[in-house]
This record gives C-alpha cells, structure tokens and sequence, in this order.
C-alpha cells in the first residue's frame, strides 16, 4: 500500500513539475511522457531501504539524499540548498560570511580548490588553485556531496580544522591546519604604481563590484598627477560570482558592442548583454591577468575585452567554466541552483572545460635581476670625462626601493604585465615625434 501512495505521489509531482516549467519557462520543446517503469523501480527502491536497512531512516531525509544524488549526477554546479545553504549562498553574494575562504568544485569524487580568496585564512594558511582536498579532520571527502564537504569547513570563527590535501607535483598528501574566521570579502582593490599606472585587484564577483571598480578608477585618477597610462586589471584566483557584475565591468572598459550572450533550453535563457555608451574608461591601455583560478564570472569579462581587442590576456590558461546557475527558490526557505545555460564570449566561443587562453603567457615565478657589478663602465675608467648635463650627486646614498618595485619583485606576473604597459607607453610616445632637422646626416660612432 505505501508502494502505491507513493508512486501516486511521485507521479503528481512530476506532472505538477513538467507543467510548471512549460509555463513559467517556456520551455522550447513539448514535454515527454512520465517515465513510468523508473519511477516505479524508484518507489520499490525507497520501500526496500525504508524498511530493510539496517538503521531506521525517516522519509524526509531519504527524500534530500535521493534530491541531492539527482542532482549531484548533472554536473559540479547543480545543487539542492537546505535552509543554511540558500542563506549561505545569499550572503556570500553580499560579501560577507564564515568559513575558511577558498571557492571549491567536485572533481572525482574528491573537493578541488578553485581558488583561495584574497586576505582569508585559506589564503594566509598557503591553501593553492588545483589543490585536492582529501580528508577534512578525520572525515574523508570521497563519498561527500559538495554541499556537505561546504558545511565541514564551516564552523565557528576562531575553530581549527585539518585539510589534508594533495598537491600536484606533491607525492606525499600535507596537513594544513587552519582557523576559521568571518571572511569579510572587499571585492575590488587599487594601487598606483610608479605614480601613473593603475592597478585594480579583483577578487570576487559580488552585487556592487561594477560600481566598485568605476569607484577605483576615480580614486586612481585623482591621486596620480598626470592620466594614468594604463591599468593592469588582476583577476587572477577570482572565482567568479554575479554574472551582473561581470557586465557592469566589462562595461567600464568597453563602449558599444556585445560583452557576453547565454544560450539555454528555456527560451528565458537566452539573454544578450550589450555595452553602454556610459563607459569610464574606453581608450586607456588595459592589461587583464589570469591563471587557473580565474573562473566564471572572470573569464566573462577577460574574454569580452579580448575578443573586442581591448585589453591583451596575460598569465596562464583560465579554469573554464562556461555555465550559467539560476537559483530557483522553492516552498519555503529552500532552493534549486541549477544550470540553465552556457555563457559565449562575444566571437561566439563556448569556454565550458576550454578557458580563455592569454594573448601572452606568462608563468609566475620569482624575478631576479643580473647582477652587473662585474661589468666596467666609462665612470669606472681613471681620467674618464665628465658629462655636462649630470646633475646627480655620485655620493648622494642609494634610495629606498619605492612601494611598487617591492610589490613587483614578489609578483613575476605583474612585473612583466606593468613592463608591457611601459612598452606600450614608449612606443605610443615615438609614434608622435618627428624627426628633427638638427640631427646630423651621418654620425661616426667610435668604440
């Protein structure tokens, strides 16, 4: 009797959910018919566990873990949120939550870090884009669904838990102890370096972070003493986030034209998101940089700005997710985060499991300069002449690296970015200047 109110049951609320959806979504092909024979081995499945298994189990949470592993066997994104999660969810969007700070998928049954977000503990600890977190304390990961590996790491602030980790290229996991923390999320910070050209550091996607970044760009503006020269744009290790935001940025740098489009079965997916002629920035030189943590949302907008042929892609080869989630709410305080569609660059490119791969690649790694000491000059020769313009004091002491030589010497990266806007400067400053009459047809050089 319970097998036959339940697949009664089951068979409504698949009806009641086929016409929803060709309602509300205008789905573009007719719905099929109820798959009867699955649904009857489902209804026998949960009667067999529910009165069989070794333990007592109640039908609500038999129930969620079918939910979840439906919905788990779709793709790393989709997921059922519990009342904590859709909460979760809401309020990392915002910018502000507890945990350790690291943006994860599922990847083979094991948790991989997406990325570790700027100023959190994951981040502090030497937590890395691509590593693999294999136990969380004393609880293995394999057998986890994402949402409850997520809910492991969260904890009170102040708590300690134990990752251990598997690191590509490592042959031994390590053990990382880190101490939760409320992960307060500033999305979009900037420096001026050597007095002209702006750096923006992005690290998160949120609700204000267009805003935000046109917020940057005045700031930027009004401490350099002359037009910046050029920004360096870093999204390296964001996650992602509101796709909104993505547009709103991109628009900052781009003035007319297409930025990103989405394609979905529901006719409502399909949705093209075009620049605004309210754009901050539209001429100055732009470098983006990137790696393998650039995901999402950040690969959106470095590959509107490549295709327009805005800005030149620098670093490494992107994560590549290329879906789009729509969060669905349901009765109550629950939801559906399910993908719904794929995002294309304005070229038409699909960088689901591909990335945007970078104008110029450029690995990181640690600078280090010749050493020229062993090197003869002209001043160093006895009796050597002096020059008439020099105004230096030869004894005047060495000064201080300045704030932005000490940011680049850490950050290969962003040196060989700031090295390519200087180049750029250089060669717009040649193109302007005309020869003059006063040069001497020929000149002997004598070495």
């Amino acid at each position: 009797m319970f097998r036959s109110f339940l697949f009664t049951l089951l068979a409504v609320m698949a009806l009641n959910v086929s016409a929803q959806d060709v309602i509300e979504g205008e789905a573009q092909v007719s719905p099929s018919r109820l798959p009867l024979e699955e649904l009857r081995a489902f209804a026998e499945i949960y009667e067999r566990i529910r009165t069989s298994y070794v333990e007592t189990v109640d039908d609500s949470t038999l129930i969620e873990n079918a939910i979840h592993g439906m919905l788990n066997g779709l793709d790393p994104h989709s997921s059922y949120l519990g009342e904590e999660d859709f909460e979760d969810l809401r309020t990392n969007t915002s910018g502000k939550f507890g945990g350790l700070g690291i943006e994860v998928s599922m990847e083979d049954g094991f948790i991989k870090v997406v990325s570790p977000i700027d100023d959190t503990p994951a981040q502090k600890a030497g937590i890395k884009a691509g590593d693999l977190i294999l136990k969380l304390d004393e609880t293995p990961v394999k057998g986890l669904s994402l949402n409850q590996a997520v809910e492991k790491m969260r904890g009170e602030p102040g708590s300690p838990i134990v990752l251990t980790i598997l690191r590509d290229g490592g042959n031994q996991p390590l053990e990382i102890t880190i101490e939760r923390a409320e992960i307060k999320i500033t999305s979009v910070k900037q420096k001026l370096l050597d007095e002209q050209y702006g750096y923006i550091r992005v690290t998160q996607f949120q609700e204000n972070t267009g805003a935000d970044v046109n917020y940057a760009l005045q700031i930027l503006t009004e401490k350099s003493d002359q037009p910046l020269s050029g920004i360096i744009l870093d999204l390296r290790n964001n996650p992602g986030g509101v796709l909104d935001a993505a547009v709103a940025m991109s628009d900052v740098f781009i003035d007319n034209g297409l930025i990103v489009y989405t394609q979905g079965r529901l006719k409502n997916a399909d949705i093209r998101y075009e620049a605004t002629i309210e754009t901050a920035a539209p001429d100055i030189p732009l470098i983006v940089l990137i790696n393998g943590g650039s995901a999402s949302a950040s690969e959106i907008v470095a590959g509107a700005l490549q295709d327009h042929g805005r800005a030149i892609i620098m670093g490494t080869q992107s994560f590549g997710k290329g879906s789009v989630q729509t969060v669905l709410p349901l009765n109550g305080d629950h939801a559906l985060k399910l993908t719904t569609a794929r995002y294309y660059t304005p070229s038409g490119r699909s960088i689901q499991a591909q990335g945007i791969t970078p104008d110029i690649e450029v690995h990181q790694g640690k600078f280090s300069a010749e050493n020229e000491s062993r090197y003869y000059k002209e001043a160093d020769l006895s009796g050597h002449l002096e020059n008439p313009e020099d105004t230096t004091n030869s004894e005047q002491e060495e000064s201080e690296p300045s704030e932005t030589k000490l940011l680049t010497d850490k950050d290969y990266q962003l040196q060989q970015a700031l090295t390519m806007l200087k180049g750029m400067q250089i060669l717009n400053k040649k193109a302007t200047i005309e020869p003059s009459d006063d040069v001497p047809a020929e000149t002997i050089i004598d070495q």
